[in-house]
């Protein structure tokens, strides 16, 4: 049995996220569709990070075992001539039997993009943001998620976990000039729905609306509550994840 990873990139759009559900269009049944095409082998996927409905990916990487002979090359190729034209894969290797895209990997990296200026070309792949905003506020903000803390505060659903603690390397806006500004932000976990909560609560900071020391009591507070909305999906991108 062969441990197959790959490394791939889709267009979050119109897909109801990366996990297969009972309903709706999801990238891995899309994936374990095309290698069953390919192959005619049925296999489960395993994908380094359960993306939400809408959210991109330029590095999601996954794994799979596989029985057949074919060579990577030659399924790289095959597979991209199935799939839909949203998702592609980029790279395939062989890996050690013990690989896990999930449970091996050491870093994710999300970036969230916002633009200040209407674009019909990129409307669905950034948030749209028309406030005036203090980026120094926001970096004053985000770095208080550098380190290991309970990131409960910025959870979707928290009744599933029995642990919130995620160490954050970097958080960090970076303004693009004239158009715009990326939110870059990489960790060892996430949790579901943290990141756009996250960015949600940190465009509130830059716009006024909290301060950087009620951002501090937010992500102290344990409670999903007292923080902002989440920032729509569109804006989010799985960029890379780390072994």
């Amino acid at each position: 049995m062969r441990n197959i990873k790959i490394t791939v990139e889709y267009d979050g759009t119109d897909f109801i996220g990366w996990q297969r559900q009972a309903s709706g269009r999801s990238v891995q049944t899309a994936i374990e569709d095309a290698i069953a095409q390919v192959t005619k082998e049925s296999v489960a996927i395993i994908g380094a990070g359960r993306t939400d409905a809408g959210v991109h990916a330029r590095g999601q990487t996954a794994n799979f075992f596989l029985e057949s002979a074919i060579a990577v090359n030659e399924l790289h190729r095959a597979l991209n001539g199935v799939l839909p034209e949203d998702i592609v894969i980029h790279h395939i290797e062989e890996a050690q039997e013990k690989f896990s895209a999930r449970y091996s990997a050491k870093e994710r990296i999300y970036r969230y993009y916002i633009s200040h200026i209407p674009s019909a070309l990129d409307r669905k792949f950034c948030w749209q943001v028309f406030y005036r905003l203090d980026f120094r506020k926001m970096n004053d903000a985000a770095r208080l998620l550098l380190g290991t803390h309970d990131f409960q505060s910025f959870c979707t659903s928290s009744f599933e976990l029995k642990n919130f603690e995620c160490a954050i390397f970097e958080a960090e806006w970076r303004q693009q000039e004239n158009s715009g500004a990326v939110f870059i932000i990489r960790a060892n976990r996430f949790l579901h729905g943290m990141v756009r909560a996250i960015v949600g609560t940190l465009i509130d900071v830059g716009r006024g609306k909290i301060s950087v020391e009620e951002f501090a009591g937010i992500v102290q507070a344990k409670d999903r509550r007292r923080a902002s909305m989440a920032a729509p999906a569109k804006g989010l991108v799985l960029e890379r994840v780390v072994y």
